[in-house]
């Protein structure tokens, strides 16, 4: 039997508000995958951080591969151009 939905949240903390947004739709487009953009918690204003803290990506069943490999080339895509997703405990 395979894996149950999963919750990951993800983040790049440079990552613009309109990256975070478009990654999000661009996830959205496969069958079944819901992203949450969470907002940023930091107490203190810092230029540097993004509007939002992180992803949380559900709907997604790590034992279906084809979703689950599709999510990742999205991912790998803007890492490519970002800089590399940083896993939220």
């Amino acid at each position: 039997m395979g894996e149950k939905n999963v919750d990951d949240r993800i983040r790049y903390p440079g990552l613009p508000l309109a990256v975070y947004r478009e990654v999000a739709a661009h996830l959205e487009q496969v069958d079944g995958v819901r992203v949450e953009l969470l907002p940023q918690q930091a107490q203190q204003f810092d230029y540097r951080l993004s509007q939002i803290d992180s992803l949380r990506i559900t709907g997604l069943d790590h034992s279906d591969s084809a979703r689950y490999q599709q999510v990742q080339q999205i991912l790998a895509y803007y890492s490519d151009r970002y800089g590399a997703w940083e896993a939220v405990q």
